[in-house]
């Protein structure tokens, strides 16, 4: 720092140097890291979650019966009666997801007499809909598979609880 008199220049004594020279670093001390917050670090999606929303939003399409194979149904069934097992959300979807994108593979069973066309595009909707709302990933794809149709007359694999 420079002080200007009639005589010209003179430099600033040591002193008040270092006092300018720590005040001015406490300003920058203010803005550690640099930035906007929200983009410090790094957030990742496990695939478990984005197949627990899949999962859960494919199911509240009308004319979805279930989700899943008839042999994953039926181990799922097994696995329900077990004392402490729980409905698993995540039967019949497989996602794969990157670091921006997803993308998901449904195994569906329908409802006799809906439209399998309209059923698996509702499904998409919500899904794709669900997925990019609470990840922010994008889904580049949503594949499904129709495995079963459900008759009116068949009796469910998956009985319910006799507990209320």
């Amino acid at each position: 720092m420079t002080d200007m008199t009639e005589g010209g220049s003179v430099r600033a004594p040591e002193s008040e140097k270092n006092l300018l020279e720590t005040t001015s670093r406490r300003g920058q001390g203010t803005r550690r890291g640099g930035g906007d917050p929200a983009t410090r670090g790094r957030t990742t999606i496990s695939d478990g979650v984005v197949e627990k929303i899949a999962g859960l939003a494919a199911r509240d399409v009308l004319g979805v019966h279930a989700m899943g194979s008839g042999l994953s149904r039926t181990f799922g069934a097994v696995r329900d009666r077990v004392p402490g097992g729980s409905k698993s959300v995540t039967r019949g979807v497989k996602a794969e997801v990157g670091e921006v994108q997803t993308a998901l593979d449904l195994e569906i069973v329908v409802d006799y007499g809906v439209s399998i066309a309209d059923v698996a595009r509702d499904v998409r909707e919500n899904v794709v809909a669900a997925v990019e709302r609470m990840t922010g990933l994008e889904v580049v794809e949503v594949n499904i598979a129709v495995s079963d149709v459900k008759l009116p007359d068949e009796e469910d694999e998956e009985p319910e609880s006799r507990l209320q």
